[in-house]
């Protein structure tokens, strides 16, 4: 049986420093260019094939509800960032395709992001940031109560 209070303690560091590290590397997204949401969405679609995929997929990527989400692609889609169309082999599905203009603005952000993120992590260690992911991988995939 896990120690309850240990559980806790790590439950609230883990927490704690999410919220801080998010906060110091938050600074990339500007209104007018990308928010976290639409780089989100980007990150998804551009990782697809011909920097294509499923709506039902970029929703699972998200922490936002599916209504949420819908609205932000209609946004990003009047941007002219992303195209979105009806999924030849779902009828009742859409698919999500990055334009140029929003694959190129996606590309010049994730380069800088992605450094801002490499400086913050650099506190760890190769070794400790491949646990730190195998250790949250393993949060993610299990359910205790499923």
């Amino acid at each position: 049986m896990t120690d309850r209070r240990l559980a806790i303690d790590a439950w609230e560091s883990l927490f704690r420093a999410q919220h801080e590290v998010f906060e110091d590397i938050n600074d990339d997204f500007h209104e007018g260019v990308l928010s976290q949401a639409e780089y989100d969405v980007l990150l998804t679609v551009t990782r697809g094939e011909n920097m294509t995929a499923r709506l039902r997929d970029v929703t699972a990527n998200m922490l936002i509800s599916q209504p949420s989400v819908s609205r932000l692609v209609e946004r990003m889609s009047a941007r002219g960032l992303i195209s979105k169309c009806a999924d030849p082999d779902d009828g009742r599905g859409s698919l999500v395709r990055a334009t140029d203009a929003g694959a190129s603005l996606f590309r010049r952000l994730a380069s800088s992001h992605g450094r801002a993120i490499a400086e913050r992590m650099s506190i760890l260690s190769d070794e400790e940031l491949a646990q730190l992911r195998d250790l949250t991988a393993k949060l993610r995939r299990s359910r205790p109560h499923d």
